[in-house]
């Protein structure tokens, strides 16, 4: 079995996501990423131990909408908590041993060119149609950017710029103050099934925050979603009556549970989700 999961919000929860949600009074953290020589995000302690004995068991692939650099900046993963695979981008980048593989980077590439239009197309078709959003735009290395906005869209203004960006073979993802413009072609389901395809796995249990994640979740036999995320507003819409376990618990205390999960599922003969 192949152990997926999105890291931010999900597993792994920064200072403001912490201040966002809180933390229960005496439960001990572990910090997980390193920036500029702080520590910027954290696990809790059971999360942290439990994983990294999982990964020492089985197949653990972190899957991120992170770029590269951003996901290296998880120090654990080069010291503690060793992986085979990662996926990162949102699915643009897999890693094999750190290294990115360039068979899946130019696979995507040529579907790039035939199913989206450039993004200086889309950023023109945006200004057009006078969408404006205020914040900063950021980009993630070739493959995509997104918004650290100032002031959230409406949800017809968000309505808006979902269609037109669909039209022009991108899509978006609100998670938190980000808003994320990416190919439609950059998916981090079908980077997952290459993964499962090179390792002869058919079983998959999955854990994701946002909507970009249902892209491989809807693939997983065991799907895990927060109760505080993008996609547990959503998910009755987007998974066409598919079953999840959604999280009794937010924030820490949810990556918490779902790490318990996958370990459980780990330890015992799991019953498969219809």
């Amino acid at each position: 079995m192949i152990f997926a999961s999105d890291l931010d919000r999900t597993l792994i929860f920064s200072k403001r996501a912490i201040e966002e949600f809180g933390v229960p009074e005496g439960l001990p953290l572990t910090p997980v990423e390193q920036k500029d020589g702080s520590w910027v995000a954290f696990m809790t302690e059971n999360s942290y131990n439990q994983l990294k004995e999982l990964s020492s068991q089985g197949l653990f692939v972190p899957v991120t909408t992170r770029t590269t650099e951003q996901f290296c900046r998880f120090v654990i993963f080069a010291q503690d908590i060793k992986i085979k695979y990662a996926i990162t981008s949102n699915g643009a980048n897999i890693l094999f041993q750190g290294i990115p593989m360039g068979e899946w980077s130019k696979q995507l590439r040529d579907r790039l060119r035939l199913e989206s239009v450039t993004q200086a197309e889309l950023l023109s078709r945006l200004d057009r149609e006078g969408v404006y959003l205020d914040g900063v735009r950021k980009q993630a290395e070739e493959w995509f950017f997104y918004f650290l906005l100032n002031c959230l869209p409406s949800d017809t203004e968000r309505t808006s710029i979902e269609d037109l960006a669909a039209k022009s073979g991108w899509r978006i993802s609100l998670q938190g103050r980000k808003l994320y413009f990416i190919p439609q072609a950059i998916s981090k389901g079908v980077a997952l099934d290459f993964i499962c395809q090179l390792e002869g796995v058919k079983t998959v249990a999955g854990a994701g925050d946002s909507i970009l994640d249902w892209d491989f979740l809807k693939n997983c036999q065991h799907r895990f979603v927060p109760n505080h995320g993008e996609l547990a507003k959503h998910l009755a819409l987007v998974s066409g009556g598919s079953t999840s376990i959604l999280t009794i618990n937010s924030g820490v205390r949810a990556g918490e549970e779902i790490i318990q999960h996958f370990y459980q599922l780990n330890h015992t003969k799991p019953i498969l989700l219809p």
